[in-house]
């Protein structure tokens, strides 16, 4: 997409960003690591963690997560890594030429066509000469 926008309009800076998710899920995500970790430390080190938190023994769960440890341990990685990178997407894509909105996934529902795209920018420069900008606009 950037070197298409670059070619199409050669002088223009294109700059590429993440649209930051909602709050709840960056800190759900922030979460799922030490959780992670957590559930690994207790399949290796489980008959030493919970004598420490008072248990007698180790409750009936931990042995069947115990039975099978490198399967318990790669599914929490892989699980905890797709949850991860599931609570990092916005499912955003924003077009902004100098500040202003463009065009908008989220308000949209769908990504734009290359022309669609290309015809938006053609005449938002075309209003920013009309009104005086003079020089080339930055696309974010």
């Amino acid at each position: 997409m950037k070197n298409m926008l670059e070619i199409a309009f050669p002088g223009t800076e294109v700059v590429l960003a993440n649209y930051p998710p909602p709050l709840p899920k960056r800190l759900l995500s922030k979460v799922v690591p030490v959780l992670q970790f957590g559930i690994m430390g207790v399949v290796i080190g489980g008959e030493h963690i919970f004598p420490m938190l008072g248990f007698v023994a180790p409750p009936p769960w931990y042995y069947s997560l115990r039975a099978n440890k490198f399967g318990t341990i790669a599914s929490t990685w892989l699980l905890g890594n797709s949850l991860q990178s599931f609570l990092h997407s916005s499912g955003a894509f924003e077009v902004y030429f100098n500040g202003e909105p463009l065009f908008s996934k989220l308000k949209e529902g769908r990504f734009p066509g290359e022309l669609e795209l290309k015809d938006l920018i053609s005449r938002r420069m075309a209003k920013s000469r009309l009104a005086g900008f003079h020089g080339e606009g930055v696309l974010h």
